[in-house]
């Protein structure tokens, strides 16, 4: 589910691959109004499946981050108001989600993005994180 949920550098949100032509992707907001837009090829486009966060071991993929947040939230929103807390508390929060997580390269922004994220993911019923051959996979070794 995460390798057709973008970002775009300088667009606020969360975007959905609807479809891809010739040096274009038609993408669909992850929000209340649904709306569709062309990006070009000039635009910097990550696939949230693509991104990870660092640990003091290895990096963590965002799938399993996120899974985390689920836990900790309870599958609900999450509750810490990522504009107005502060850093101490996002950080104690975070800690919660990833103990080990590197307190050196992920950064407090880092951790509200995620926060604003899984709120609009879990807001408009995307909540299933685990990449589907992570799922069979642990289907395999049960």
């Amino acid at each position: 589910m995460l390798r057709t949920v973008l970002t775009v550098a300088g667009k606020p949100g969360l975007y959905k691959l609807v479809s891809s032509g010739r040096n274009m992707l038609i993408v669909e907001a992850i929000d209340s109004t649904k709306k569709r837009m062309p990006i070009h090829a000039t635009d910097k486009v990550v696939s949230l499946g693509d991104i990870a966060m660092f640990t003091d071991d290895e990096e963590v993929p965002l799938w399993q981050v996120l899974e985390n947040v689920k836990n900790v939230c309870e599958g609900n929103l999450c509750s810490l108001d990522h504009k107005k807390a502060a850093n101490e508390d996002l950080a104690e929060w975070f800690a919660q989600v990833l103990p080990n997580y590197d307190r050196d390269r992920v950064y407090m922004s880092h951790v509200r993005k995620l926060i604003q994220w899984y709120n609009l993911l879990i807001e408009n019923g995307l909540n299933e994180f685990v990449p589907e051959e992570e799922a069979e996979e642990a289907g395999e070794e049960a």
